[in-house]
C-alpha cells in the first residue's frame, strides 16, 4: 500500500502540534511520523489525544492502552525491559503517553503512531506507536504503546504535545491506502 503525505507540521517553541483537517474517510489508516522532537522542559512526556467530530477540548474520547519499553544507559550500567503501569490507561480521557524526552542539545525523540479507521462510526479506533528517545537520564529508550479509542463517533482531530512546556520538531501525517 502506498503512503501519501497529507501534511507536515514543523514546530518551533510551540505548545502543541494539532491536525484539525484531512482526517476523514479517505483513508482507513493514518500514520504520524515524529522527527527530532525536542522539548523546552527537561524530562517531559510526549503525548497525544483525539477529538471526536465537532469536539474541541481533547478530553472526551476514552483510551485503553498498554505501555512497555526497553532501555539501556549510555554508560552501560543498566539495561532493562519493563511494562510501565503508570503510562497506560483504562478508559481514561487523559493524553496518552508515547515517550519521555530530555531537553539537552543532543536529546530528542523520533517515532510513529498508526491510527486505524478513525472515521468509523461503528468500531473503536485502534492505534499503536513506537518511539525511540534519548531520555534525560542519559538512557536510550525504545517505547511501545498500543490501545484503542473507545468512541463510536468519527475522530477528525488529533493533538500532540509535551506534558509541560513547548517543543521543537516535525510531525508528518500520511494516509495509507
Amino acid at each position: 500500500m502506498a503512503m501519501t503525505l497529507i501534511t507536515t507540521n514543523t514546530s518551533s517553541n510551540a505548545a502543541s502540534s494539532s491536525f484539525t483537517s484531512s482526517i476523514d474517510s479517505t483513508y482507513k489508516l493514518y500514520v504520524f511520523k515524529f522527527i527530532d522532537l525536542n522539548p523546552a522542559t527537561d524530562d517531559v512526556v510526549f503525548q497525544f489525544q483525539v477529538n471526536a467530530t465537532d469536539g474541541a477540548d481533547y478530553n472526551d474520547s476514552q483510551i485503553t492502552s498498554t505501555f512497555f519499553l526497553s532501555s539501556h544507559t549510555e554508560n552501560d550500567s543498566d539495561a532493562s525491559i519493563a511494562y510501565v503501569t503508570g503510562a497506560d490507561q483504562a478508559l481514561g480521557t487523559a493524553f496518552q503517553r508515547l515517550c519521555k524526552i530530555g531537553n539537552g542539545s543532543d536529546e530528542s525523540a523520533a517515532g510513529e503512531l498508526f491510527l486505524f479507521n478513525p472515521s468509523s462510526t461503528t468500531y473503536v479506533k485502534n492505534f499503536y506507536s513506537r518511539c525511540v528517545e534519548y531520555h534525560a537520564a542519559d538512557t536510550i529508550q525504545d517505547t511501545f504503546v498500543a490501545g484503542y479509542i473507545n468512541d463510536a463517533t468519527a475522530i477528525d482531530d488529533i493533538q500532540f504535545k509535551m506534558s509541560s512546556g513547548n517543543m521543537d520538531g516535525t510531525i508528518k501525517m500520511y494516509g495509507v491506502g
